[in-house]
């Protein structure tokens, strides 16, 4: 068996949508990172730059079950002593409506450039409006 390896010029980058509304926050950020990484492709490699463009609408409509809404916290280090900070979920979406998917879709990526740069591919929105319409993105479906 050979390794694939596709020349950046070679990798046909599609833009999809995916609408965040009524969906459990971890399966939209799982179906994003996915489609970021490339793994749908036929031509996946690690190492490699070849995922979607990925446009994620109503990030503060997705749903968390039980009562992780009051109880999930995240956490934020300054690197000082007595430097933690914690927040819960319901507090983060308030001050900032899309960091919970951001964050979420974040740590399902690779860690590093190469994890940045695929990062870099996933856009995030709290509301139903987006300015990608001239990329005519295709919406995802399950």
């Amino acid at each position: 068996m050979k390794t694939v390896f596709v020349k950046p010029q070679e990798v046909k980058r599609e833009w999809y949508i995916i609408d965040a509304t009524n969906r459990p926050l971890g399966e939209v950020a799982v179906k994003a990172a996915y489609l970021a990484r490339g793994k749908h492709k036929g031509c996946y490699t690690p190492h490699q730059l070849i995922g979607d463009f990925v446009i994620v609408v109503n990030a503060d409509k997705a749903l968390m079950t039980g009562n992780k809404v009051q109880k999930k916290m995240y956490y934020q280090h300054s690197g000082y002593p007595g430097g933690m900070r914690s927040f819960s979920y319901e507090k983060l979406l308030q001050r900032r409506p899309d960091a919970p998917m951001r964050l979420a879709i974040k740590g399902m990526l690779p860690k590093g450039p190469l994890g940045n740069s695929m990062f870099r591919s996933v856009k995030i929105y709290s509301g139903d409006k987006h300015p990608h319409v001239a990329q005519q993105p295709t919406a995802y479906e399950w």
